[in-house]
């Protein structure tokens, strides 16, 4: 196995740690507030949620020897700051993020389960992650109109390097950002925490509303934009991983971490290619290594969680809701496609959007779901229209 390391594929490794994290950690932690989380609470998912899917990628990269690369979702995240607090608080949505992790082992074990998901029409998943992505994405134009000394820079930070090379753009707006912050936020030394954070346990709570509200549109966003995704980026790559297997070992993983206030593991998608490729290594069978070392950096980077997140906290929230807006842009726009592409569902997934991106809460059940629901309903009455018209004369 040491045989097989090599500098290129470290290198890749860790820059896929680095880009991921700090392209979304920002998202994770808004979303976590958003539904309840204290600033303690929130550090440690943050913390749990690196540790774990570091250590699960470097399980599944040494297991298989193939290039596994995990992630949190960060759509989930964002779908979680949209639907905010549940009745019963943040205890009620990690019983949901159980619920979350339990249906994706599900998926693994019951194959109808993983068909069912497959089977929601890809338009209507895709203008269900947009409606829920829409807010977020606004961030960067409110940030720029109310606090336009420190919105400003970020956003003209990143569409610069944007133009220069993609990869590094919101790394860049982070830091803008972060300097920003240190210049006008006051930040103590006691407030950023202990380098070495504490798990904060917290006992679930189950109801209905935070199943069907949070769980069930999780899920299906973690599956239909991180899992399959990312499964996809293998095969483009050559690598034919049992997806059963993929879900089950994710799945467990989410359940594992979601009493510490995790919301969900899965799958990377866009830094899986950056280890899966070429450019982590020319011998394909030698790639694993590059996942290996990203996930020990995902370890070692959730030791900072504390820190982060305090310094979060510490920032005017429109300013990380703007950094967090410009790392979802990309998945705003491949989710606007997605949703808009087949003129015959195009009507059905508008009706999703708009639903969804309303942000409305029926029953105590997110716009997410009823986005959902009011777009398959609309699909479905077309497809009885004609027996519904009658014949004239």
């Amino acid at each position: 196995m040491l045989k097989d390391f090599s500098g290129q594929a470290l290198a890749a490794g860790l820059l896929s740690a680095f880009v991921g994290f700090a392209s979304s950690f920002a998202v994770i932690i808004h979303g976590l507030v958003a539904v309840g989380a204290t600033q303690a609470q929130a550090a440690s998912g943050l913390m749990v949620l690196s540790v774990v899917m570091g250590t699960c990628g470097i399980i599944l990269s040494i297991r298989g020897r193939i290039p596994i690369t995990v992630a949190w979702s960060t759509p989930g995240a964002a779908l979680l700051a949209t639907t905010g607090q549940v009745d019963g608080g943040f205890a009620a949505a990690v019983g949901a993020f159980l619920i979350c992790g339990a249906l994706a082992i599900a998926a693994g074990l019951w194959k109808p389960l993983g068909r069912w998901v497959s089977a929601i029409p890809a338009p209507l998943a895709s203008a269900m992650l947009a409606g829920v992505l829409l807010g977020m994405c606004l961030a960067p134009v409110r940030a720029v109109a109310e606090t336009p000394l420190l919105g400003l820079p970020v956003v003209l930070v990143w569409a610069v390097m944007a133009r220069i090379k993609r990869l590094y753009a919101v790394p860049a707006a982070v830091v803008v950002a972060a300097i920003g912050i240190v210049a006008t936020a006051h930040l103590h030394a006691d407030a950023m925490g202990s380098l070495w954070p504490a798990p904060h346990l917290v006992l679930p709570t189950f109801s209905v509303a935070a199943a069907i509200g949070i769980a069930i549109p999780l899920f299906i966003v973690t599956m239909a934009s991180q899992n399959i995704p990312g499964m996809a980026v293998m095969t483009v790559n050559g690598y034919r991983p049992d997806a059963s297997h993929m879900f089950r070992a994710t799945g467990i993983a989410s359940v594992l971490a979601a009493p510490f206030g995790s919301h969900s593991i899965c799958l990377a998608a866009i830094t899986a290619a950056m280890c899966a490729g070429p450019d982590a290594q020319p011998d394909p069978k030698k790639r694993y290594w590059a996942a290996i070392a990203a996930g020990v950096v995902y370890i070692l980077l959730g030791l900072l969680a504390t820190a982060a997140t305090a310094f979060i906290a510490a920032a005017p929230p429109i300013l990380i809701e703007a950094v967090a807006g410009l790392a979802l842009l990309g998945a705003f726009g491949g989710a606007l496609v997605g949703a808009a592409h087949d003129p015959s569902t195009r009507e059905a997934a508008i009706i999703t959007f708009l639903v969804t991106g309303s942000g409305v809460t029926l029953l105590g059940i997110s716009g997410a779901f009823w986005g959902l629901v009011a777009g398959g309903a609309y699909m479905l009455l077309g497809r009885f229209r004609p027996n519904l018209i009658m014949p004239r004369g």
